[in-house]
């Protein structure tokens, strides 16, 4: 969370050509509520089990730019389905994620003691996220256009030029 997801996945699709695309915004869209409400009204199970079918929706269905909630990764099914797929890992480090996410922000697993707690989620997930991560791309002290462009290089991506889209990388050869 607060990795910038969202502002460089957006980036990236212009850059590409494709369309971008947010789990996180398809559950807010479909429950008509936000996040936190969720977790706070039906727990995080409840909220994991919507992520876990958005994921697979979306997955199956949109051939663009994908930004998986933090938490996705940590069920299995949706791991196996990100395999040979171009997945980005976009890291950073507790102090960048205290700068960037704040304390005033509605991150329901961050309530109490929030840099404390980032540190936890990052322990118990961060070797789920290089798991299914082709590259892994640092995030601190940059823009997200830096981030962006650190990104096709990692992938070995090219720009799309005005009208003309790039491949669907779930057909790319391993």
């Amino acid at each position: 969370m607060g990795s910038g997801k969202s502002t460089v996945g957006e980036l990236l699709a212009a850059r590409l050509g494709v369309a971008f695309r947010d789990t996180d915004a398809d559950i807010v869209a479909a429950e008509g509520r936000e996040i936190s409400d969720i977790f706070v009204d039906e727990g995080e199970a409840h909220f994991r089990a919507l992520e876990r079918a958005a994921v697979a929706a979306a997955v199956a269905a949109h051939t663009g730019v994908l930004a998986l909630g933090g938490g996705s990764v940590l069920d299995d099914g949706t791991r196996e389905l990100l395999g040979g797929l171009p997945v980005v890992y976009l890291s950073m480090e507790a102090e960048e994620a205290a700068r960037r996410v704040g304390l005033n922000q509605a991150r329901p697993l961050l309530a109490v003691n929030p840099r404390r707690q980032w540190r936890e989620l990052m322990d118990a997930r961060r070797h789920l996220y290089t798991e299914v991560a082709r590259a892994v791309v640092a995030t601190d002290d940059r823009t997200p256009a830096e981030v962006a462009d650190a990104v096709l290089d990692a992938l070995e991506l090219k720009t799309a030029t005005p009208g003309e889209t790039t491949p669907d990388p779930r057909q790319e050869k391993q």
